[in-house]
């Protein structure tokens, strides 16, 4: 196993260091918890996500044909996080990530960050949350 100064560089770490699509801020309102007032009122949740392909033929081409519209991985975080209610986080990032690895075959990973802004604990933050990362090669084999 590589150490992170032995000079080699694994599957993740190459595809994590190429080019992505970057979606920052995404705000929505949905209906995610363990407890009853979460799954009754709902409230806001915060979502980033890295989405990463190879950007070469886009960037040559100026085509949007040769990439991924930012709008489509946008819908996808929407009609998770609007959508059907969840206990945990954990679940409502993989399932952003599974659904935009399973719609968009030429993203190889895929990183969806997703945080509670207005939790109920004992001290101000920002947001509470999870982050995870998932490979097309490990978690959406074609």
């Amino acid at each position: 196993m590589a150490t992170p100064f032995s000079g080699e560089v694994t599957e993740g770490d190459a595809i994590t260091k190429g080019d992505k699509l970057i979606l920052r801020g995404l705000l929505f309102h949905g209906f995610h918890g363990v407890k009853p007032e979460e799954r009754k009122l709902g409230q806001k949740f915060l979502v980033d996500i890295d989405a990463w392909l190879d950007l070469r033929s886009a960037g040559l081409s100026d085509r949007l044909s040769d990439t991924i519209s930012y709008t489509d991985i946008y819908r996808i975080a929407k009609e998770v996080v609007e959508g059907q209610p969840h206990n945990l986080l954990e679940s409502v990032a993989q399932l952003i990530a599974s659904t935009t690895l399973t719609k968009h075959p030429q993203i190889s990973a895929v990183r969806v960050k997703l945080g509670k802004p207005h939790v109920a604990v004992q001290g101000p933050v920002d947001y509470l949350g999870v982050e995870i990362l998932r490979y097309r090669s490990i978690d959406a084999p074609e």
